[in-house]
């Protein structure tokens, strides 16, 4: 036979009692308040009962009582669930109590005017009402703690750890330790700030990473909990690598605005992932500065509904300016996207087009009818073994599109142009690399040359056309931006490896020695906002990604915090380089030179290598093949124009074998012909 402790018995009771009906919960308030009055009239007779027998407090009590039952029935009191009531609960017999008492104030008011005598004293009133305003929110609270307490009566409590801020500590430690469903004690903080080290939070002490073995070995830490606010990646990352040799369980708190009704809830908890050691502390850009130079504008977005494209958009959405054009062809990513700004607009002048940036004349009706004062160009191609594939796309996406927009920038009298760039133009070993650096060449030729496009272009527009031309004044900035992968992007190798691991594995990796740079996605689109305000033309803009991941180490990490091992339970293969695919990416050209900007994490890259005097004819030609889909041609002119492409795991290698002018000549004959 099990015998339990009074405590248990009480919780055990609590636990299993229905909810009690409404009429319990209204004469108990009724009760408490009735009490409260009979407490402040022997408290104003310094607890004589006597005393305040003979004043009479038995009318007044039944005034009160009947005063309580219309208040408590007007504001609703007792249709909560007392164990399951929260601050609002509280806040609503309070002010049925306020209200009460100021009645009764109000009538000692009516009386001193008229010389009546008053029902009761006002100083009793002045005690009742925070008397019972006491009781009344105090046995909730009670009752809603006894209950918190035997639901977990049964549960063994768990000593764990929070990585956090200090600034939070209180408020995370009160959140964890009031989780309904698990019992956790919360006995230290990690935090990063040394002066910090050795005080104490409500008992719970705070150290540093060097004394985190000690901690966790003392208090048999099984769990730690991160908050998502945490930035500092280096002590995450330490903290990481410690608990997954450890086989310590790392779950991430979300923001408090995420949490439901106040309250951190078991569910609210999330595994850490790999985004979160790979994130990247926050930039702090100059607002400010990027709010007054777009505020008032007209800005088009291409490749709108991309990965980059969206966040941008989502970021101007959010600055008080005049108009974003959304273009993209994709229209259900462009419809996503317009349903997603509806929460963050407020009304702003969104407008969406279906449009091609390959269509010249589509692209030309955009411009012509709204405009556009600012182009953030972000639409490409940019899949590295489907672009080696289809050569030809990539030249008429990348190259053909980005010169159809930017042509049109100059036509229509743009004041800045953002390319969006990668980091696989540098050197580039595929289709898409060089393409990209071809667009880049393009872009940078259009700031030396841009009288020579409205020239060629302005017999094609009508005499209103021309007016408009000849009323704007100065020349359109091109600026590029040039940056690695991205974190969550569409295509990226970490959702690939979460789809393989819940498969159950394996995990492909092409190479064991492959390196990769990370950003998120936020912070590359701060970015270029930001490039759109620093650049005067001309520019290249570089960012410090900081150091290369390595993509094997990066598989295996993720597999560890999926809970699982590594060439055990998933396993890792090598399935060797894709084609056109790089070992290590580089975000500089040894003959480019490096600036820095009055931001310690943005430089400038010049360019010192001259584009060859047929650039623009020779680009002419290579939209031609592009057309013509000879894909074999087409990649040699594009190596003729980026002399520094040289092909790997390709198909097009046999091509660098043959990089001399007899072979550019033979090549304008292969064209002349084809035309």
């Amino acid at each position: 036979m099990i015998h339990l402790n009074p405590l248990q018995s009480f919780y055990s009771i609590i636990k299993h009692k229905p909810t009690l009906p409404r009429w319990t919960i209204f004469i108990i308030d009724l009760g408490l308040c009735a009490f409260a009055l009979f407490y402040a009239y022997l408290l104003r007779f310094n607890m004589d009962f006597f005393s305040a027998y003979h004043f009479g407090f038995g009318f007044p009590i039944l005034v009160v009582t009947l005063l309580n039952i219309i208040a408590f029935k007007v504001l609703r009191t007792s249709e909560g669930i007392i164990r399951l009531s929260g601050a609002q609960e509280g806040l609503r017999v309070v002010t049925a109590v306020f209200v009460t008492t100021f009645f009764l104030f109000l009538s000692n008011l009516i009386g001193a005017a008229f010389d009546f005598s008053f029902l009761i004293p006002t100083s009793v009133l002045f005690i009742y009402f925070f008397t019972a305003s006491f009781l009344l929110f105090s046995y909730r609270l009670l009752v809603k703690q006894l209950y918190n307490q035997s639901l977990k009566a049964k549960l063994n409590k768990e000593n764990v750890l929070i990585l956090g801020k200090a600034d939070n500590a209180l408020m995370l430690k009160t959140a964890i330790e009031s989780i309904d469903s698990r019992q956790y004690n919360v006995t230290g903080m990690l935090v990063g700030d040394k002066k910090l080290w050795g005080k104490t939070i409500n008992n719970a002490r705070l150290f540093g990473f060097d004394q985190m073995e000690h901690f966790v070995i003392k208090n048999n830490i099984k769990e730690i909990f991160v908050s998502s606010d945490e930035s500092d990646i280096e002590l995450k990352n330490q903290v990481a690598d410690y608990c997954l040799s450890k086989d310590i369980s790392m779950k991430v708190i979300p923001a408090i605005d995420k949490w439901v009704g106040g309250q951190l809830r078991k569910r609210h908890l999330k595994n850490l992932k790999i985004e979160d050691l790979l994130g990247r502390p926050a930039i702090e850009m100059a607002p400010d500065h990027i709010r007054e130079s777009l505020k008032g504008k007209r800005i088009l977005v291409t490749g709108a509904a991309g990965s980059i494209g969206s966040e941008i958009v989502k970021q101007l959405a959010r600055i008080d300016i005049e108009m974003i054009i959304l273009c993209d062809n994709r229209e259900t990513g462009l419809y996503d996207l317009q349903y997603e700004l509806q929460e963050i607009t407020c009304g702003k002048n969104i407008v969406v087009s279906v449009s091609d940036v390959r269509n010249y004349e589509l692209m030309n009706h955009l411009f012509e009818k709204y405009k556009p004062e600012i182009v953030f160009h972000a639409a490409a191609y940019k899949h590295v073994p489907l672009m080696e594939m289809h050569p030809c796309q990539a030249v008429n996406n990348n190259v053909l599109g980005t010169k159809n927009v930017a042509d049109l920038s100059v036509l229509y009298g743009v004041e800045r142009f953002v390319f969006i760039s990668t980091d696989k133009a540098v050197n580039p070993t595929n289709v898409m690399g060089a393409s990209k650096r071809i667009a880049e060449m393009y872009v940078a030729e259009l700031q030396d040359s841009q009288s020579k496009i409205v020239e060629n272009y302005k017999g094609n527009f009508d005499l209103s056309m021309q007016v408009y031309l000849n009323s704007r004044e100065g020349k359109t900035k091109f600026i590029t931006t040039r940056f690695g992968n991205v974190l969550g992007s569409n295509g990226s190798v970490i959702p690939r490896f979460t789809k393989q691991i819940e498969r159950g594995g394996p995990i492909t990796v092409t190479h064991p020695e492959i390196t990769r740079y990370f950003m998120t996605i936020p912070e590359a689109c701060s970015l270029v906002l930001e490039a759109g305000t620093m650049g005067h033309g001309g520019e290249i803009f570089v960012f410090d990604m900081g150091e290369p991941v390595n993509i094997s180490d990066l598989a295996c990490r993720m597999v560890k915090l999926s809970g699982m091992t590594p060439n055990l339970e998933i396993k890792i293969e090598y399935s060797g380089l894709r084609p056109g695919e790089k070992l290590y990416e580089e975000l500089l050209n040894k003959e480019e030179e490096v600036m820095p900007t009055y931001h310690h994490k943005i430089m400038i890259s010049k360019v010192k290598q001259e584009r060859p005097k047929t650039f623009n004819e020779d680009l002419t030609k290579l939209i031609i093949l592009a057309e013509k889909n000879n894909n074999v041609s087409l990649v040699k002119k594009m190596k003729n124009i980026v002399l520094e492409y040289r092909s790997q795991n390709s198909e097009f290698e046999k091509l660098d074998m043959d990089r001399n002018e007899e072979n550019k000549l033979f090549l304008d004959n292969e064209i002349n012909i084809l035309l």
